[in-house]
């Protein structure tokens, strides 16, 4: 029988506010056995952009990343905003190694093509390799990964931390048992964002197209929930959309196919 992983996503104002991201930590280090934690961080890399003076160019809610733009989300994502969450959770007990998909060569991806949009240097995944995290993981060590990847050829690469999110639990699936958790500021997802206690307990792929053609899903939901699907499809054994005081898995929108 596979041991059992579990893998949290989380990324909004979870990570950019002190309290929320220590409450989330709390909640993350209390989770017994294996466990993994993929952050994002976008409103950190804007504010710093800022600060330098650098424009942060954004297309439907992703961003253009350019070279001046690399270096900045670099700097947060796999700097500030990395070493900031490995050191909490050394303080609570959990030993962490804080990783870009460049470290250990854990997460390869390519330059996103040239289409109507030039994206710079965002990244789309190509493999992530779940045996050299395992090994990590073996040793007693909790991988926290930022949302970089690298092309092989000495590049970094900014990535959707959602989708790295899916990529990292799919190469797990063949060690692990895997549950994936993306965590964020709402309950899970909502038939009406306003009332929070309108969320949906159970999306399938057939839910999901009603849902998407009537407006109900939209936005950054969208890509989230493809990933989900992806993630399933791909060997995860569980995938729970929920709010970050909620990883337990006992509430949330549990995705399905």
């Amino acid at each position: 029988m596979k041991k059992k992983i579990t893998v949290i996503k989380v990324g909004g104002k979870i990570v950019e506010e002190r309290e929320s991201l220590d409450n989330l930590l709390n909640r993350f280090a209390a989770i017994e056995g294996y466990k993994v934690l993929i952050h994002g961080g976008g409103r950190s890399a804007t504010k710093m952009a800022e600060r330098l003076g650098i424009e942060s160019k954004m297309v439907d809610g992703r961003r253009i990343t350019d070279l001046e733009t690399l270096k900045v989300v670099t700097m947060v994502y796999g700097g500030l905003v990395n070493k900031s969450i490995v050191a909490s959770l050394q303080a609570r007990g959990i030993n962490a190694l804080g990783l870009t998909g460049a470290d250990c060569n854990i997460i390869k991806a390519h330059k996103r093509p040239t289409g109507n949009v030039d994206w710079g240097y965002v990244g789309d995944v190509d493999s992530a390799d779940g045996t050299m995290l395992s090994k990590l993981i073996e040793q007693g060590i909790t991988p926290i990964i930022s949302p970089l990847t690298h092309d092989g050829k000495g590049n970094m690469l900014n990535t959707n931390a959602d989708t790295i999110a899916a990529e990292t639990a799919k190469a797990l699936s063949s060690i692990y048992n895997v549950t994936l958790t993306y965590c964020f500021e709402h309950t899970g997802v909502m038939r009406n964002p306003d009332d929070a206690n309108s969320v949906i307990p159970q999306i399938d792929s057939n839910s999901y197209k009603k849902l998407l053609a009537d407006g109900t899903i939209s936005g950054g939901m969208i890509p989230k929930i493809e990933n989900a699907f992806n993630a399933l499809n791909g060997g995860v054994t569980k995938v729970i959309i929920t709010r970050a005081d909620a990883i337990d898995g006992t509430s949330g929108t549990h995705i399905v196919v």
